[in-house]
C-alpha cells in the first residue's frame, strides 16, 4: 500500500466560484482507476497543540495499491488536467509518500 498525502494552500483572494472549482477538481481525482480510496478534507477542529499544523487549505489522501499505482496516478488524465486547471489557486503544495 502507498499513502500519498497532499496539502494544498489556496490564495486567499479566491472566489467562492474559485474555491469551489478547486474543491470539484480534486474530488475528481477519486474517478483515478489506479487509486484504492481518496479522502479529501480541511483542517480539523482539534484542539491546537504544538504538533499540529492549520496551516494549510485542503488535504487530499490517496491510497494506492503499490508504488506501479502511484506512478500510473501520477500521469493519469484526470490528474493531469486537475494539475493544469487548479495550480493557479495554490500558491504552496506539499506532498508525502509512505509505503
Amino acid at each position: 500500500m502507498l499513502v500519498h498525502t497532499v496539502f494544498f494552500w489556496l490564495k486567499p483572494d479566491l472566489t467562492s466560484e474559485q474555491l469551489a472549482d478547486f474543491r470539484r477538481g480534486v474530488e475528481s481525482l477519486s474517478a483515478i482507476k489506479s487509486t484504492e480510496k481518496v479522502f479529501v478534507g480541511t483542517p480539523a477542529a482539534v484542539p491546537d497543540r504544538p504538533v499540529i499544523d492549520k496551516s494549510f487549505s485542503v488535504g487530499l489522501t490517496v491510497l494506492c495499491k503499490d508504488v506501479a499505482a502511484h506512478n500510473a496516478y501520477q500521469v493519469d488524465p484526470i490528474h493531469l488536467a486537475f494539475i493544469e486547471r487548479c495550480k493557479p489557486y495554490w500558491s504552496r503544495v506539499q506532498v508525502y509518500d509512505c509505503e
